[in-house]
């Protein structure tokens, strides 16, 4: 079983959601981008999303641009976001999911990614901009290497193109709480609910949750209809308001244990 089809089992026999965070890999730097990762596992992080830098995030709001831009400016590649998960597979066993678009995928070489993605211990795949058939062959080649394609679906989406996707997917099911690019939002949309329920007619897959959830009341409003919750934009903006300060693990660590109180309180210092 992965580790991805494990922690959400676990989750079940504990009848609660999952939290899921995402955060650019590289951001600020390699080194402090480890540190967080560490530290979002240590406060019960269920799967971490690493965010391959990329130039043209379009699905991307402000916030997640910004931060992409600052691990381009320290030179950030896929390799080193490799190299980083090999380093935190020797103190973590959380399940790791890289969040791209194709482009850099491509550039790297899918074959290549899947393989060393498998040496690495990366669980999962997420490519914004993949679909149809050409999901399905990327999805071929990174099963082949025991990894999972994490499939986006949004409001917009038809039941005919949900039924494509479920089929091509594995791991989880990404669903777009709103049409539009990610960011923190004041208030969660009703067609989130709509969507998962739509979707519980073709997977049994787990549903997680994403793009605007930046409150606990949020996360615990998704976790009545979807099996995970997952933050981006309200850390990543967290580590760049600590920039000028320098306190980035610090102010990291605070914010999400205002999210989780209920594991925050068992957490690991680091």
């Amino acid at each position: 079983m992965s580790r991805i089809a494990a922690k959400f089992d676990e989750m079940r026999s504990q009848s609660r959601g999952g939290f899921i965070p995402f955060v650019s890999a590289g951001d600020p730097d390699l080194e402090m981008s480890k540190e967080i990762v560490m530290a979002l596992a240590a406060l019960g992080a269920d799967i971490i999303e690493l965010g391959v830098p990329f130039t043209d995030p379009m699905a991307d709001g402000p916030t997640i641009q910004a931060s992409s831009q600052r691990a381009l400016e320290q030179s950030v590649r896929l390799e080193h976001i490799l190299n980083m998960v090999g380093d935190l597979r020797t103190q973590i066993d959380n399940p790791i999911v890289l969040f791209s678009y194709l482009n850099p995928l491509y550039r790297y070489g899918i074959e290549r990614l899947a393989e060393d993605a498998k040496a690495a211990g990366v669980d999962g795949v997420l490519i914004t901009d993949a679909v149809d058939e050409e999901a399905a062959a990327i999805g071929s080649t990174l099963r082949e290497n025991e990894i999972d394609l994490i499939s986006l679906i949004a409001p917009t989406t038809s039941d005919e193109r949900l039924k494509r996707i479920a089929e091509n997917a594995s791991g989880f099911v990404y669903a777009v709480s709103r049409a539009g690019v990610t960011g923190a939002q004041k208030e969660t949309s009703s067609t989130a609910e709509e969507l998962v329920a739509r979707a519980r007619n073709f997977t049994e897959l787990p549903i997680a949750v994403g793009f605007g959830i930046s409150t606990r009341q949020q996360i615990e409003e998704v976790w009545k209809y979807a099996d995970a919750a997952v933050v981006g934009s309200a850390i990543v903006a967290e580590i760049e308001r600590s920039l000028t300060e320098g306190n980035t693990v610090e102010r990291v660590r605070e914010f999400v244990r205002g999210l989780l109180p209920q594991v925050a309180k068992d957490a690991v210092e680091i």
